[in-house]
């Protein structure tokens, strides 16, 4: 009789490991420890700190003993705050029973596939992409297809490439937008047209990542596809939080609005994971979606000039061009020019995975390789950072590659 040791790892781990983008911002805080002037452009997180109000909320709840297990997916008061935010942000109208929060959108999607997911489900996943859709879909059991976007068309799934996608076994359709890593942001347009293909296709959902919804750098809030297809809203799910736009996160509070059936579902798996996200992070998220919006919108605008800082500076290095990000808060590069030249050849850096390694070792320069968002020959850098930094930043990278274009 075959025996296994009770620590093996599950088969459903075999393809599944920690996330590169934690390796290596832990790599290079590990450095910036032992004393080396590390500039980390990796990391996914705003500088800013949490807004004041907020803090003040939070203290308020501690005070007042607000720290007992709360309604399984989030408090009356929570769930109140996120329906009015839908309704005066986006024009979309919820109920409190069409609200889901968990301990940060990564969890409140992982309890989407979770809630969902039989053996062999396809989710299709436009690529780039955050490299945790396909870990996740995984882990519920299903398979993550991958469609590859290009640049020269703006990193954004085309109605043709769905339709291709699309088979009896598709259950969800993954769209993010502001995208993480490209800063890619869908038009009205382009959403009416890809809900045009899902009308003939009533068996396939929609997750929609909304995180990066208010770092976009255009006039108005980018359009969701509910707004845009409300036919799909009985079978769209959208997800948001307070992470990106409140600079909160480390409190670990992501929200969903979708169809009750869904919201349920996702109630069961988190009843058997976490139970209640943090009782202080709630009260501190009312306090950021009911508060004043300046607060994100000078927060926004301190983004639109770093980006702007940082193109220029990548238009004007030799080897490197990059796609013009909508919204979030990174820089996309295409290095592909720079791998392909003879002083790259000759130092042995062929990948952006080796490219990334040379710029941490060689300049004290932490980005991320485009591989780890299913987008080799690209990396990314987070200008979540101060302008002074982002210049010394700029500097170091021009340097580094002048040294392999030599």
């Amino acid at each position: 009789m075959q025996t296994h040791s009770p620590i093996a790892r599950a088969s459903r781990l075999a393809e599944i490991g920690v996330s590169e983008i934690l390796r290596v911002v832990a790599e290079a805080a590990k450095r910036r420890a032992e004393g080396r002037d590390i500039i980390i452009l990796a990391a996914g997180e705003p500088d800013f700190p949490t807004p004041d109000h907020v803090k003040l909320a939070a203290c308020r709840a501690i005070i007042e003993n607000e720290t007992r297990y709360t309604a399984l997916d989030g408090t009356p008061a929570l769930k109140r705050a996120i329906v009015g935010k839908f309704a005066r942000e986006n024009g979309l109208h919820y109920e409190a029973g069409e609200i889901s929060c968990g301990a940060g959108a990564k969890q409140v999607i992982h309890n989407v596939f979770m809630a969902t997911l039989d053996e062999g489900d396809e989710v299709i996943v436009p690529t780039p992409c955050w490299t945790s859709y396909f870990d996740m879909v995984r882990i519920a059991g299903g398979v993550p297809v991958r469609v590859p976007l290009t640049e020269s068309r703006g990193f954004v799934l085309t109605p043709d490439q769905l339709e291709q996608a699309i088979t009896p076994k598709t259950r969800w359709l993954m769209i993010n937008s502001p995208s993480n890593p490209t800063g890619a942001v869908y038009s009205r347009v382009e959403l009416a047209a890809l809900g045009q293909v899902l009308a003939r296709h009533p068996h396939v959902g929609v997750v929609s990542d909304e995180i990066y919804e208010h770092i976009a750098f255009a006039r108005d809030l980018p359009p969701s596809i509910v707004s845009v297809c409300p036919e799909l809203r009985a079978r769209t799910v959208i997800v948001n939080g307070v992470a990106k736009a409140y600079s909160m996160t480390g409190w670990r509070l992501g929200y969903a609005a979708g169809p009750r059936e869904l919201i349920a579902g996702m109630a069961i798996v988190q009843s058997q994971s976490t139970s209640n996200p943090c009782s202080i992070s709630q009260a501190a998220a009312i306090a950021a979606l009911s508060g004043p919006p300046d607060v994100v919108a000078a927060r926004r605008e301190a983004f639109q000039s770093r980006r702007d800082l940082v193109l220029a500076a990548i238009g004007a290095i030799p080897g490197l061009t990059c796609f013009p990000p909508g919204g979030a808060f990174y820089a996309f590069v295409n290095c592909t020019e720079l791998l392909g030249s003879g002083g790259a050849r000759q130092a042995g850096i062929t990948d952006d995975a080796a490219f990334c390694r040379y710029l941490l070792d060689k300049w004290d320069l932490a980005l991320i390789p485009g591989y780890c968002f299913d987008a080799p020959g690209y990396v990314r850098l987070s200008f979540a950072a101060s302008e002074a930094e982002l210049i010394s930043a700029m500097d170091r990278l021009a340097k580094g590659v002048a040294h392999l274009m030599q």
